[in-house]
């Protein structure tokens, strides 16, 4: 039998009495090791604070490692939060550089000339308050290193002439229409943006820089007052000391003189204490504007980083035949519309039944839609169209291409069954509104089908840039005064006027029914003479020139009390 292995004594650390000696700790102390409690063979029990096999165990005098302690069970099941989607870290805008001096000082002048001229109305008043909001936008441009385009120029200086439109005129359609337009022309200038995406998500961005924005200004303003405390100061005491001056020389030249006094007081706003409110709500708003906008200049969003991918190319024949069957039958109603007007337009209104006005009527609302969908159409069949080589673009090049020569004809029969329209009971707001929506359209069309030939990039800035200009013409030539003119027309050819109608007119229609004769002019302008002669104290910022000239006509002339209006012409609507 053989003896099994023995395993080594350890030595021992009995001091002279028998006892375990204490042996040195790790910081430098002495632990006593019992060597009966823990004998050489025994396994330690297992630990949270063991370090697991694959780590190093520390040095002798290293403190352990702290440990991670274990979630809790309630935290193991909560939801975790979703990450943004990958775009949105694409079009998130850079961190803009410091605020410039410059840009505060224009913020703060747009934030004041809101709350002191915007309260009283719309005028030239827009345009002085878009001014500074421009230039701090310029301001942040230049500190960023953007420098201006042609395109970008573009949109300054339309929004800008489109904010002439309120100076200008005084009906209320193409005010708004003009406002809204600048606003949107204005957001392309500071984003710069050339895809769909970016024109449509403009302005919705412009307004959601105002946060931002804010936040961007009170950095700059903590910044100069820690740093720069000694040059701020002076500024400000300058200001409120040219303030004091001019407050208290300009009220003894206006009590020593009162041609001063009136000239001083058509040139400045009229503030009360009632009025605070508004003010204040006023500055905020234009104080929040320019931040956007400044912060925009800055830092614009990317929006032309997000890309729509095109739809799954169709085959030939799955995509060209509903747009062929399409075609014929365009083909088919404009071959009826040439036999209508090459001699069958009687025949037709004798076998239908209707009147001539309610056959270009009813036609042109329905030949509006149709050009609308029309371009739906063109959209929807490029994104699906076949892309498999030369043969695939010939194609889609060829059935598009005809079916929007197809629309140009429509679009100008639909033109001229408003024409018929309008001789047969005048014109009217609502008619010249949809005859340019459709003239925009047309003109919309016939830009898709240049793009279509040579390339599309630059289509949204020029269905954009064409939007801009319809507003533009649309509110200097005034559809009211064009409604006026038309009508008066109308009178001196056939007698008839639907005078109730042309008193609701704007002050812009006053020159064409100053025209009229007596007893009809007087009762024509009775309405716009009280509400002009209401607004007699509106201030010079708040003023169109055309209710200026129709002020001066109707001093002159005067305005007679009607007791009824003779040649009432009511219009079928």
């Amino acid at each position: 039998m053989t003896d099994s292995p023995s395993v080594p004594e350890r030595p021992s650390t009995a001091g002279p009495a028998g006892k375990p000696e204490p042996e040195p700790d790790a910081a430098g102390g002495s632990a006593v090791r019992d060597t009966e409690a823990e004998p050489v063979d025994a396994v330690p029990a297992p630990s949270a604070a063991r370090p697991s096999p694959h780590v190093e165990p520390p040095h002798r005098g290293a403190q352990p490692p702290p440990v991670r302690p274990y979630p809790e069970p309630w935290q193991q099941w909560q939801p975790r939060r979703p990450e943004p989607p990958a775009w949105v870290g694409e079009v998130r805008p850079e961190p803009p550089a410091g605020i410039r001096t410059a840009t505060l000082w224009s913020v703060l002048a747009t934030a004041l000339l809101s709350a002191l001229l915007l309260r009283d109305g719309a005028g030239v008043n827009l345009l002085l308050v878009a001014v500074p909001a421009a230039l701090a936008a310029y301001f942040s441009a230049q500190a960023a290193g953007r420098l201006p385009r042609p395109w970008t120029l573009l949109w300054a200086f339309g929004g800008l002439a489109l904010l002439t439109v309120p100076a200008l005129r005084d009906a209320g359609l193409p005010t708004f229409l003009a406002v809204v337009s600048a606003a949107a022309l204005g957001a392309l200038a500071l984003g710069g943006s050339r895809s769909w995406t970016g024109m449509l998500l403009g302005l919705p961005s412009l307004v959601g820089a105002a946060g931002p924005g804010t936040v961007w200004a009170l950095s700059g303003l903590r910044e100069r007052a820690g740093g720069g405390r000694g040059r701020v100061v002076p500024v400000l005491r300058a200001v409120a000391v040219a303030a004091g001056l001019l407050i208290v020389f300009g009220t003894l030249f206006a009590s020593a003189d009162a041609a001063f006094a009136e000239i001083l007081g058509s040139l400045v706003p009229d503030v009360s204490v009632s009025e605070g409110p508004w003010r204040v709500v006023l500055f905020a708003c234009g104080l929040l504007g320019a931040l956007a906008a400044a912060r925009t200049a800055a830092s614009p969003p990317r929006w032309d980083r997000v890309t729509v991918p095109p739809g799954r190319p169709r085959g030939r024949t799955e995509w060209a035949l509903p747009l062929i069957v399409l075609n014929l039958l365009f083909a088919a109603f404009i071959a009826v519309q040439l036999v209508v007007l090459l001699g069958g337009y009687d025949k037709v209104l004798a076998e239908t039944g209707l009147k001539p006005a309610q056959y270009a009527r009813q036609g042109f609302w329905q030949l509006l839609w149709v050009t609308v969908l029309v371009l739906v159409v063109l959209v929807v069949a490029g994104r699906w169209a076949p892309r498999g080589g030369a043969r695939d673009a010939v194609l889609v090049r060829t059935v598009l291409g005809a079916l929007g020569v197809l629309t140009l004809v429509v679009v100008a029969s639909a033109l001229r069954r408003m024409d018929l329209y309008v001789d047969a009971f005048g014109l009217t707001r609502l008619r010249v509104s949809v005859a340019g929506v459709e003239l925009w359209l047309g003109l919309v069309v016939v830009l898709m089908l240049v793009a279509g030939a040579t390339g599309g990039r630059w289509l949204p800035r020029a269905v954009a840039a064409s939007a801009g200009a319809g507003v533009l013409a649309f509110g200097l030539v005034s559809p009211d005064a064009l409604v006026a003119e038309r009508n008066v027309q109308r009178y001196e050819r056939t007698g008839t006027l639907d005078s109730e109608y042309v008193r609701e007119l704007s002050a812009d229609a006053v020159p064409a029914l100053d025209r009229l004769p007596e007893p009809l002019r007087s009762c024509s302008l009775r309405r716009i003479a009280v509400e002009l002669g209401r607004d007699a104290d509106e201030p010079w910022y708040a003023t169109s020139l055309a209710e200026t000239r129709a002020r001066d006509l109707l001093a002159e002339r005067g305005v007679r009390y009607v007791a009824s209006c003779p040649g009432e012409y009511r219009y079928e609507r």
